[in-house]
């Protein structure tokens, strides 16, 4: 990507404040940046980097004052970081430009593939899927069969996309991804053993969704695993069978939520939260880290923290006093021994 600072100005719809005409190929950290490159300053403790880097171009904030002289052309905008992830975004797109079919690839006669596709080498596309347009299917991903794919989604390379299930538009889905295998359904036999019971539902996902690397979504027994608009999902997170994550919701990393669990909209959960099963989580949740949810929460917008989770201030309040038992044990040895003392005086009877 070759931009000027003048064309980058109009991108941002910012103010150029040196060499209209200097150009760059290529985004860097300002602490790291060489000549060619376009860097950013907005976390004014990275200001001491501005005065001696060698980033050819910089995007500041309109505000900004400088204490010293910028031998970079500086492009001021009215929000740096939100303008520099503009930046990021185009660079990505250019650099994930692909489109056309590769070989070898399988897609079966029955397969619906709509305009501008790409579908990389040894990809699987299965009987009857439809592939939306401008969407990327990448190397070695596998489609099963009555897949849909929405309108410009990217399926990286290793995803695997069982039968049935749903995807909408604009959704990503990271490397070695699985959607849609069997839910853990599994019938206890009188002799101690187990029968599977058969999951013959999907999992449907709505449009602006974005699904971490090496994450499972498992299929519903019957119905749909459901994953609501605009819902970003990190990398490692178990969803189990018949649940349904509101909208807007954030999950980190190795957080597992167990069957027909219901995820509120616009929650945020921790890393390596644990959810059982058949319970609601009110819209708006805020779950700590490592958090373990063994009831429904009902009341909306609420932070709650450890295992079992309480409230997020009675668990700090609870921390306070954890970290104080020693002292609390010393305090009440030395009273213990101070009685013992006075009843072996005959101050007091015990």
């Amino acid at each position: 990507m070759q931009l000027t600072a003048h064309q980058i100005g109009i991108l941002l719809n910012g103010t150029v404040e040196g060499n209209p005409d200097v150009s760059v190929n290529k985004l860097a950290k300002i602490e790291e940046a060489q000549t060619g490159s376009l860097s950013f300053l907005a976390n004014p403790r990275y200001e001491q980097y501005l005065y001696d880097t060698q980033a050819s171009i910089i995007v500041i904030n309109n505000d900004f004052i400088l204490s010293g002289p910028v031998s970079a052309t500086l492009i001021r905008v009215k929000d740096a970081y939100s303008a520099f992830s503009i930046l990021l975004e185009k660079y990505n797109t250019v650099k994930l430009d692909k489109s056309g079919i590769e070989e070898p690839s399988f897609i079966h006669p029955t397969a619906k593939i709509g305009k501008n596709v790409y579908i990389g080498a040894f990809a699987y596309i299965g009987s009857n899927v439809t592939i939306g347009d401008n969407s990327k299917i990448y190397p070695q991903a596998y489609l099963g069969d009555n897949v849909v794919i929405g309108d410009d989604c990217t399926i990286f390379s290793g995803v695997k996309i069982y039968f049935d299930c749903i995807l909408g538009n604009h959704v990503i889905v990271h490397s070695s991804t699985v959607i849609g295998s069997d839910g853990f359904g599994f019938a206890p036999q009188k002799d101690g053993s187990y029968t599977k019971v058969s999951q013959i539902g999907n999992v449907l996902i709505e449009d602006y969704v974005e699904i971490g690397s090496n994450t499972s979504i498992d299929r519903a027994t019957m119905g749909s695993t459901i994953i609501r608009k605009g819902v970003k999902l990190d990398n490692l997170i178990q969803l189990a069978h018949n649940v349904e994550i509101g909208k807007n919701t954030v999950i980190a990393s190795q957080t597992g939520i167990s069957g027909s669990a219901k995820i509120g909209e616009n929650s945020i959960i921790g890393g390596q939260v644990g959810i059982v099963g058949h319970i609601s989580i009110a819209k708006g949740s805020q779950i700590q880290a490592k958090s373990g949810i063994g009831r429904s929460i009902e009341e909306e917008g609420q932070k709650w923290a450890g295992a079992p989770a309480t409230s997020y201030n009675n668990h700090m309040r609870a921390q306070v006093v954890f970290q104080r038992l020693p002292e609390l044990e010393r305090k009440i040895e030395e009273l213990s021994r101070k009685l013992d003392e006075m009843n072996n005086k005959g101050d007091i009877k015990i």
